[in-house]
């Protein structure tokens, strides 16, 4: 809402809480509605695949506008943190339409303190990966050296930028790897950590020096380096008389869909994989853990394989406990997933759901979450986010214990 006032970016119509019955439902749910405008031009990457002939001058003119939206989120002092091709759309298909930048579920203010990492890895910036590092070791338990926490800021919307220029210019990115797996491979991430790209001659030997020089000054491993949104503005590519009409090799490349297509499911995954860094997960002492596996072999008398009676001082709570470890299942199901023999890994998160709504039917964020997954009480009928899926649940979670704990 801050944001969406800028013509570069996507706008909000209105938002409108309303009482709505859908197909499938019993009666209307309370829900908050949003209605935004219709972008009917396609993805960045998409237009330009239909581009039989997309100029140096036309990525100037599109980089203008991306660099307009940052600048308007930047003044408010917002950090985007997902500036990726998918997430800058056309307005309609006439050569002269404006692309808007969208889709702002990890943007934040930017107070200096962005430690969460949220990256799309061909997108991502080396102080993000900084951030990770350090994230990961302090998780591990590891004391960081620097006395203070590694934090990263608006700059790293501009790596990104400097990225999708390098992409619409030759087709792909800078920093690829052609090893795909769920993390970023060892190649990929010394390539950002150390700024290390080129620019090959095949594809980069008709493209202005001018559009060199600025994907360079964006593409520094130090933010402090790095232009800023006002530099990238006053660039003169940005602003160059010239008639830069040669034609990039970015919409030949582009129309192979299924390397685009290979190259968004490789975001897609990673993204993902990254996002899991925002679900906490916290272990109590054996001693102090109120779990109804080790209740249920207390009262039958049932010994533990390892020959240790575990001490349960809680002894005879409610159901509460029981309800909340079905929820965690269902976010343990979805960042890692663990199907039987003979189950598949949808039948298994179905199976797992089903137990914690048996637990947990009171509780209206699950209700209307899975209202929102199209759940029909015993599975899933459309493809599910699993990653959003546990993001919700761990707030259902945090939503119960802060209930119980009041009463």
């Amino acid at each position: 809402m801050m944001c969406a006032t800028h013509p570069n970016i996507v706008q909000i119509i209105d938002v409108y809480a309303n009482s709505v019955q859908f197909p499938h439902e019993s009666s209307p749910r309370a829900r908050l509605l949003i209605v935004m405008e219709m972008m009917e031009g396609g993805e960045l990457f998409h237009r330009i695949s239909q581009h039989r002939h997309f100029t140096e001058k036309q990525a100037s003119q599109v980089t203008k506008q991306i660099a307009l939206a940052l600048q308007h989120c930047h003044s408010l002092n917002i950090a985007h943190r997902d500036l990726k091709p998918e997430n800058l759309l056309f307005k309609d298909n006439s050569l002269d339409a404006p692309v808007k930048l969208c889709d702002f579920g990890f943007a934040k203010i930017d107070q200096g303190d962005l430690m969460t990492p949220q990256f799309t890895p061909y997108y991502v910036a080396p102080q993000v990966l900084e951030a990770q590092r350090r994230h990961q070791k302090e998780k591990s338990g590891i004391i960081p050296t620097s006395p203070t926490p590694y934090t990263y800021n608006k700059s790293c919307d501009l790596w990104s930028l400097g990225v999708i220029i390098y992409v619409m210019l030759c087709g792909y990115p800078p920093f690829y790897s052609k090893h795909h797996s769920r993390t970023i491979p060892k190649d990929m991430r010394k390539k950002i950590m150390t700024g290390s790209f080129e620019f090959p001659e095949e594809e980069w030997s008709q493209i202005s020096e001018m559009a060199k020089d600025i994907v360079r000054k964006l593409l520094k491993v130090k933010p402090e380096e790095r232009l800023t949104i006002e530099g990238v503005l006053d660039h003169p590519w940005l602003n160059s008389t010239e008639a830069l009409d040669n034609i990039l090799p970015s919409s030949q490349m582009m129309m192979d869909k299924a390397m685009v297509a290979g190259i968004q499911q490789a975001h897609a995954e990673q993204l993902a994989n990254m996002r899991i860094q925002d679900l906490k997960v916290s272990l109590k002492p054996l001693h102090s853990v109120n779990n109804p596996i080790l209740r249920k072999r207390k009262l039958l008398g049932t010994k533990p394989k390892d020959g240790v009676y575990i001490h349960d001082p809680e002894n005879g709570s409610d159901d509460s406990n029981v309800a909340l470890e079905k929820l965690r299942d269902v976010i343990a199901q979805c960042i890692l997933p663990q199907a039987g023999k003979g189950e598949n890994e949808d039948e298994k998160l179905n199976e797992v759901m089903q137990e914690a709504w048996k637990y947990n039917r009171e509780c209206k964020l699950l209700r209307d979450t899975l209202q929102s997954f199209s759940w029909n009480g015993r599975g899933f009928t459309d493809k599910v986010d699993r990653l959003k899926l546990a993001e919700i649940v761990k707030q259902v979670i945090e939503e119960q214990t802060n209930s119980h704990d009041s009463q």
